[in-house]
């Protein structure tokens, strides 16, 4: 099964994609969605959304995982990421995929082994998860960890159920 695990930000969104066969993982590819911050909010977002179409076009996940707001301190900021995640939750259910959505403290679980992880702990796991990976930066880090969380959980409900 194809994962695709989302990032969500304004000016950033982090994205990654893995193969996931049973309990293995392999990576298929990961990178950054990024909008001009000079330009008007509309536009950004419009932005957003073409190039998820596209990514979503080309990799044609079956299953998509995106990572949950968390309230800054900054109000603004809060609402842009939330503008963020409503583009990137219209797109992947556009194309038929319910998402499964995961805060980040469940997430560093996941993939760590604690909920209080710090980024680098996360990006170290990994690339250990996924050998030879080489990561685009910290948002699609973040983004592959959401796409590991979800294939863990997808296992996790298809051993329940079988």
């Amino acid at each position: 099964m194809i994962v695709l695990g989302l990032d969500p930000g304004l000016g950033t969104t982090g994205w990654g994609v893995i193969r996931a066969e049973g309990n293995r993982l392999s990576h298929i590819a990961n990178g950054r969605l990024k909008t001009d911050t000079a330009a008007p909010l509309a536009r950004r977002l419009a932005h957003l959304d073409t190039m998820l179409a596209a990514l979503l076009a080309d990799h044609g996940p079956q299953a998509a995982a995106v990572e949950e707001v968390f309230v800054n301190t900054n109000p603004q900021s809060t609402l842009k990421l939330a503008h963020a995640r409503g583009i990137v939750l219209l797109g992947v259910a556009r194309v038929g995929i319910d998402p499964g959505e995961y805060a980040a403290r469940l997430v560093k679980k996941a993939v760590v082994g604690t909920g209080g992880a710090e980024k680098a702990q996360v990006h170290a796991m990994v690339a250990r998860l996924l050998p030879g990976v080489t990561i685009a930066g910290a948002d699609a880090a973040d983004a592959l960890a959401v796409a590991i969380c979800h294939a863990h959980h997808l296992a996790s409900a298809r051993r329940q159920v079988g």
